[in-house]
């Protein structure tokens, strides 16, 4: 049975749901799911999580996602990036590094961002980009949705061409960032290139390609050396360690009492998160098998997701 993350480098050219398919080719495991879309146009990381690994995606999606993008001044496009047809060309005014800063500086934190028109994002059931490509994109009203901007740095300001880098929550479009700032510098602007870096704790200097891949699993033990545990992603959550008769009581998908944690089988880890209240737990077996991840509900602590 497979189960585990592969932090996988996505090729620019290819959807995230390309490379699901090929991942799925490749190994021969129909449950492969990924954590966080990256646009064809864009490259970088893109962790899939496959077999049993799939039932943490989710958290894996809340993960902070950190990129490099490449952007222009002057140019807007429908699609906001370099995929998309220029709507608007407006000459850039002379910006010192300090003055385009300036402006960079006021997208920094909790922001309330429009995403494009050309999305996944679902209304109605029907996905965004699917409208604005029947040219019903100006019937439709876009939300602004909250996300925030942890980081923003200038790496790079050589008119036109502007490179930040940038560590970001979940849902955030690096393509409405760039139309954003072409727009609070008053002549337009649009996303040239984009890679993602990191998500969550899969950084791209340890990602592999999908030709990679393909050459391991052709090997004895290839595929597991490039598999990741799913707990990867959940180290900063408070682990226990509970005896058998525990256990068998979690996997009969009963509530433990919060005061169960006190039992002297039981290992604590993170007393910093613990103290602040966080609302999930994961559990081991006395073998050291993640057993299962709780979740916290008034005074016990309920079995959301049973892994063995």
């Amino acid at each position: 049975m497979i189960s585990g993350i592969l932090n996988i480098y996505k090729e620019i050219g290819m959807t995230s749901h390309d490379v699901v398919a090929r991942v799925r080719r490749i190994t021969g495991e129909k449950r492969v799911g990924h954590a966080g879309t990256l646009d064809p146009a864009a490259e970088g990381v893109l962790p899939l999580c496959l077999g049993q690994a799939t039932r943490v995606v989710e958290y894996l999606s809340e993960a902070r996602k950190t990129y490099c993008a490449d952007i222009i001044l002057g140019i807007t496009t429908d699609t906001y990036d370099r995929e998309g047809v220029v709507t608007a060309i407006q000459e850039v005014p002379q910006l010192s590094l300090a003055e385009i800063e300036a402006v960079v500086a006021r997208f920094r934190g909790p922001l309330e961002q429009i995403p494009p028109i050309y999305s996944a994002i679902k209304v109605a059931g029907q996905p965004l980009y699917k409208a604005a490509r029947a040219g019903k994109g100006s019937e439709i009203e876009l939300k602004p949705r909250p996300v925030e901007i942890f980081d923003l740095r200038i790496n790079l300001w050589e008119q036109p061409w502007l490179k930040l880098w940038i560590e970001c929550s979940k849902g955030t479009y690096i393509r409405s960032l760039a139309y954003d700032i072409g727009q609070a510098v008053g002549c337009g602007a649009f996303m040239q290139h984009l890679v993602r870096v990191q998500t969550g704790p899969f950084h791209l200097k340890d990602a592999i390609t999908l030709g990679k891949l393909e050459e391991l699993v052709g090997q004895p033990g290839g595929l597991e050396s490039v598999l990741e545990h799913p707990d990867r992603i959940l180290s900063d959550w408070p682990a226990l360690i509970v005896d058998e008769s525990t256990a068998e009581r979690i996997r009969q998908g009963r509530n433990l009492s919060v005061e169960a944690e006190m039992l002297p089988t039981n290992w604590r880890v993170n007393p910093e998160v613990e103290k602040a209240g966080f609302p999930f737990r994961r559990v081991y077996t006395l073998g050291g098998d993640l057993l299962a991840l709780l979740e916290r509900a008034d005074q016990e602590w309920h079995p959301a997701k049973v892994f063995l």
